[in-house]
């Protein structure tokens, strides 16, 4: 199955567009997110794709510190850009009280971590990295099954505007290391090639 969009009045404002995204009946299991004003509906995640978000959540968890947290399926807002975004992994702080139960600012994220599926391999690689650039989330981690070349792994950090600057970029089997806050390595050998 692969990813669909919904139509909607594209006069909508921001407030419209995230109250329909929030009222809507969505097909259950389904991942739905705004990406450049279009509501975009995908299919859950399969099997091995998060098996390689686990495995990264896995090894978050040992460096990240007491009152942050690493969320699954949290949306985060990127207004600007008119995205409602879910990416595979947010660390952020935890809020004791967020503006909103459905969703968190992005620009409150430290990682956002996203695993390519084919059908919205494209939003991953551009739109969804625009966007974070955006609200200026420092680090991004796109573990790119299905890249052209060969699954590659590659870290994006430095944002400025909505553009972020490669600091690694390595084939499935190298090793990639996030800087501070993190200090990690993470070993890309683990991630099944499909």
């Amino acid at each position: 199955m692969s990813a669909l969009t919904v139509s909607h009045d594209p006069e909508q404002g921001w407030d419209d567009l995230v109250r329909f995204w929030e009222e809507m009946e969505w097909p259950e299991g389904s991942k739905v997110e705004i990406i450049e004003g279009i509501v975009t509906v995908s299919p859950a995640p399969a099997y091995r794709h998060n098996l390689i978000a686990e495995g990264i959540q896995r090894r978050l968890y040992s460096v990240i510190p007491d009152d942050w947290g690493i969320f699954q399926t949290l949306a985060i807002s990127v207004p600007s850009r008119l995205g409602m975004l879910i990416p595979d992994l947010v660390v952020a702080p935890r809020q004791e009280r967020p503006e909103s139960d459905s969703h968190l600012p992005a620009a409150l994220a430290e990682l956002v971590v996203e695993v390519t599926s084919k059908s919205n391999a494209g939003h991953d690689r551009v739109s969804k990295p625009a966007a974070y650039a955006t609200a200026g989330i420092p680090l991004y981690l796109l573990v790119d099954r299905w890249a052209p070349g060969g699954p590659t792994v590659t870290l994006y950090g430095e944002p400025k505007g909505d553009v972020y600057r490669v600091l690694k970029a390595v084939k499935f089997g190298d090793p990639v290391e996030l800087p501070e806050p993190f200090g990690l390595t993470l070993d890309t050998g683990e991630f099944p090639v499909d």
